[in-house]
């Protein structure tokens, strides 16, 4: 597989929801704009930044699975950890495109956050850092 079909497949799996462990989220309920940039050594172009918008509820933030990003389907997390307000976790993931990562969540009170997810797959490293914060009450 070349550069350029690897990176759809990992771009899609370091932007997909979480699904990570039972512990609340420090964050405070409203709408949150997420900017992720991605960084894959010897790509011949910079992967642009991305920035979402999501509103989380009370319901979603009783469990960090709702806001720490995290692959689907063949993944499995191991090694989790909450750490007053740092999250972090590592990750493996079997199948077609196999891949191993690890990233963590750093809680800055309860309207921002930042946070950093490596993955490596098939000889190739993308690191993915990320920075939220809470712009107001959800709509």
């Amino acid at each position: 597989m070349d550069v350029k079909t690897k990176l759809p497949v990992v771009i899609g799996v370091l932007l997909l929801p979480a699904t990570l462990f039972a512990a609340p989220s420090p964050m405070q309920e409203g709408l949150w704009e997420i900017s992720t940039a991605m960084n894959m050594p010897g790509m011949p172009y910079k992967i642009p930044p991305t920035k979402v918008t999501h509103c989380y509820t009370k319901e979603e933030l009783k469990d960090n699975k709702k806001v720490v990003p995290q692959q689907k389907n063949d993944c499995k997390i191991t090694d989790m950890t909450n750490s007053g307000s740092k999250v972090t976790w590592k990750m493996v993931c079997t199948g077609k495109n196999a891949s191993k990562g690890e990233g963590e969540i750093i809680y800055k009170g309860a309207t921002a956050y930042e946070g950093s997810m490596k993955m490596e797959t098939q000889g190739m490293v993308m690191t993915s850092k990320y920075k939220a914060r809470r712009l107001g009450d959800c709509k």
